[in-house]
């Protein structure tokens, strides 16, 4: 990278104050976990990336980064310290919260992040990347930048505390191993682009060779090919479950439609044991039988997992009511008025 692009001693000491463990990276990481705690409760996207104008966890990441490029030890232990400390206050932040308002229900902006898989390992390599980059250059703001990288990681780390607290250890783990996936990701990608614009040897300890940044850096990249993997898994698993759902209300809408004067109003999955539990909501005239809703469910494909798939359709009677009272419904949805 050209000379005018980054003064390197100066971009290494900012990346260094960046990385310490102070007054004020304690105080705004502790606001960025209230904020986007509300903003998790209140399943408010805005709020939530807002939340993240104050948040500080990307200093510490970054400075393991050039730690790692320049053989830093030292640097290495206080980063890991400063991240480590940092992910503990936005932890217990959250989950301090999360007691105080048992009484909200979990929002979608909650559930959204305890299933992490490969596009979002792939939005946080791109989020390190960026970030690194707007390190070092003099035409990019590292702050803006910053920011969109620590939305990756308050949120979700705010996420499985509430969840936590909540008694829902599955989806705490879920949304805690999407934080710990984007900072694996984000020093990954950061490191190596500090490597390729240079930052290497500046503090004479490291040395410049390929073999020594992937010497040091070999735990890193090591997790983020595992992570790959498992995330690559897990995007498969959550396509064939959109894929089987997608399927499975397009199987029961064409069989409702065969029924005389029924309409599918909402179709739901859960997991009840060994078995996958459909539930089809069916407003009609009459009550579906036994041996329609039999047929339909022979018609469904087992579940992504090769479990059996259980059908149970709840029944919403179908009236049409007027000022002078309810007009009886033929089966074929037709009202005596309009004849």
């Amino acid at each position: 990278m050209a000379a005018e692009v980054f003064n390197r001693q100066k971009v290494h000491d900012n990346i260094r104050a960046g990385a310490a463990f102070d007054r004020a990276y304690v105080l705004m990481n502790i606001l960025a976990a209230v904020i986007a705690s509300y903003g998790l409760l209140a399943n408010s996207p805005a709020v939530v990336i807002g939340a993240m104008i104050v948040a500080m966890l990307i200093g510490p990441i970054m400075g393991m980064s050039l730690s790692l490029v320049e053989g830093d030890y030292r640097l290495t232990r206080s980063a890991l310290v400063s991240l480590v400390g940092g992910v503990v206050l936005v932890y217990a932040t959250a989950f301090v919260i999360g007691l105080l308002h048992r009484d909200i229900p979990i929002t979608p902006e909650i559930l959204a992040r305890t299933s992490p898989n490969l596009l979002d390992l792939m939005v946080a390599i791109a989020g390190g990347a960026a970030g690194a980059y707007a390190a070092v250059s003099s035409r990019l703001s590292v702050s803006l930048v910053g920011v969109a990288v620590a939305t990756a990681l308050v949120p979700p780390l705010c996420a499985s505390s509430i969840l936590l607290g909540r008694g829902e250890l599955g989806l705490a783990l879920g949304a805690f191993e999407l934080a710990f996936v984007n900072i694996v990701a984000i020093q990954a990608a950061s490191a190596v682009v500090l490597w390729l614009v240079g930052f290497r040897g500046v503090t004479r300890r490291g040395g410049r060779s390929l073999r020594g940044f992937l010497a040091r850096s070999s735990l890193s990249l090591i997790l983020l090919v595992l992570l790959a993997g498992l995330m690559g898994f897990n995007l498969q698993q959550t396509v064939r479950e959109q894929l089987f759902r997608s399927r499975t209300a397009e199987v029961i809408r064409r069989a409702v439609e065969e029924w005389p004067g029924a309409h599918l109003a909402e179709v739901r999955y859960e997991k009840a044991g060994a078995a996958a539990v459909v539930r089809a909501v069916v407003r009609a005239p009459a009550a579906p039988t036994s041996q329609q809703v039999a047929h339909v469910e022979e018609l469904i494909h087992k579940a992504p997992d090769g479990s059996g798939v259980e059908l149970r359709v709840r029944y919403v009677p179908l009236e049409i009511i007027t000022p002078d009272g309810v007009i009886q419904v033929r089966d074929d949805l037709t009202d005596p008025e309009d004849e």
